[in-house]
């Protein structure tokens, strides 16, 4: 998954990337309002991070707009803000959570996954497709009852796939959503990754198809 953070300060900033990657995720990160539009406009991402005093505005504007411009994106606010009020007001902006500063780190992770697990329809972090059990959290992949472990980015391509079953991906979309914008990495990379996931899929219900010209595509042949 692919998150965008927006935090101006720059040590914090860091802190929370560094844990956002230690699993597996890309991030971005701006530290204005102006970053944060420009990176929206010219990319795709599953989370925002958004805190809400920025050096050029407040983020509460930023939020706004995101939603009226009909961006589903979910936004997790991280505000100094204690107010019940004022997590009411962010709530009705169109924010899916909020946390307040400071915060742990451990639960800024959990209300990330829970967030997303709701943007895919499930409660649970293990989903079970077929004759294959994928759990995100822990990285384990079970396909008829044989347990797999996942590397960081195999275990990331295939959250992706999963939560956009049928829809197809080209590399360059993929590496789009795989890795963050000054990340050095060329399509080949996803031919790797997707070679990998297919040898851990054989047997199962689940495949990777190439459409030629077009990209891959994960198939639940039932």
């Amino acid at each position: 998954m692919k998150y965008l953070l927006v935090e101006d300060n720059l040590e914090l900033a860091e802190a929370i990337a560094s844990r956002i990657r230690l699993d597996g995720h890309a991030v971005d990160h701006a530290a204005t309002i102006a970053d944060a539009r420009a990176f929206v406009n010219t990319g795709e991402y599953d989370l925002i991070l958004l805190d809400i005093m920025l050096p050029d505005g407040d983020g509460r504007t930023f939020l706004k707009q995101h939603r009226a411009a009909k961006n589903l994106t979910s936004v997790i606010v991280l505000t100094a803000r204690s107010q019940v009020s004022d997590r009411i007001g962010l709530l009705d902006l169109g924010a899916d959570d909020y946390l307040t500063k400071p915060f742990d780190h451990a639960e800024l992770q959990a209300r990330c996954r829970a967030v997303l697990r709701r943007n895919a329809g499930s409660a649970q972090s293990v989903q079970t497709i077929g004759d294959v059990d994928f759990d995100a959290v822990s990285g384990l992949l079970r396909v008829n009852g044989n347990s797999i472990n996942l590397r960081n980015r195999e275990l990331r391509l295939l959250e992706l796939l999963i939560a956009n079953k049928g829809q197809v991906f080209s590399k360059q979309k993929l590496v789009d959503r795989l890795f963050s914008y000054n990340d050095d990495v060329s399509e080949n990379a996803i031919e790797v990754y997707i070679g990998r996931l297919r040898k851990h899929l054989e047997g199962s219900q689940l495949r990777i198809v190439t459409l030629r010209g077009l990209g891959y595509r994960l198939n639940h042949d039932a």
